[in-house]
């Protein structure tokens, strides 16, 4: 990688990790939930952000203020209160759209399987993005899939320098992030040389990953804040 872009990727990570950006984001709802836990507000428990979380990242695709839109019905019908609606097993089930093509059936069979999983344990920070993907979402396995709704889920709860992510899972490694990947992402990261794959897959987010590792060794996933930039910054000249 050219020096000249190793500086422009960490120009961007550094100017963009910054909550300002990140108001109107999905992250905003297991946000909420994390600083309560931080301020040891009663009646708020780790599970609370990883259900809020979990169900954020599920809705995150389309338009950001169609998502917030969205993840806020959500968390409405659960009161605000996420692990209490989990454990009471009482969900609204039907067939009317709570997200694009998510419905609320969808979204009571995964409230479903999280309270089977939290009737087991207390947090589901050890498990892979295998059992997120089949235990929580209900997915078919696949073990070339990007899962980037999961990593993204998995920057947030890990990543703990103190601006827009949450640091709330302490027994993880930033080492170990992969990067977000989707349509847009993988455009990016081929239009700044950081991969040439052409299938949107999980070698493909290592390949990236790997390529931001160069520059961040202890933090790659810092990177997907250089996407973000990067992205702002390719709109700009395009309306100019």
């Amino acid at each position: 990688m050219e020096e000249k872009l190793r500086e422009k990727i960490a120009e961007w990570a550094q100017k963009y990790n910054d909550p300002v950006y990140f108001r109107e984001d999905p992250i905003a709802f297991p946000k909420f939930f994390a600083e309560r836990l931080g301020d040891g507000t009663v009646g708020y428990r780790l599970a609370d952000v990883e259900i809020a979380a979990l169900i954020a990242a599920h809705l995150a695709w389309g338009r950001r203020t169609m998502i917030v839109r969205d993840c806020t019905r959500a968390m409405d019908e659960m009161d605000w209160k996420p692990y209490a609606y989990v454990m009471n097993g009482e969900y609204r089930n039907d067939d009317a759209s709570l997200h694009r093509t998510v419905k609320w059936s969808e979204f009571a069979r995964i409230c479903g399987n999280l309270k089977s999983v939290y009737s087991k344990t207390e947090s589901i920070e050890g498990f892979s993005n295998a059992m997120i993907r089949t235990v929580i979402y209900g997915r078919k396995e696949d073990p070339k899939a990007p899962d980037k709704k999961i990593n993204m889920m998995r920057r947030w709860m890990v990543r703990d320098d103190g601006k827009v992510d949450l640091g709330v899972w302490k027994h993880s490694s930033k080492k170990d992030l992969l990067i977000p990947l989707d349509v847009h992402v993988y455009e990016m990261a081929v239009e700044l040389g950081l991969t040439s794959r052409k299938q949107k897959d999980l070698a493909t987010v290592r390949e990236i990953t790997g390529a931001f590792g160069e520059i961040f060794p202890d933090d790659p996933c810092k990177g997907d804040f250089a996407l973000f930039g990067y992205g702002l910054y390719r709109k700009e000249e395009t309306m100019r």
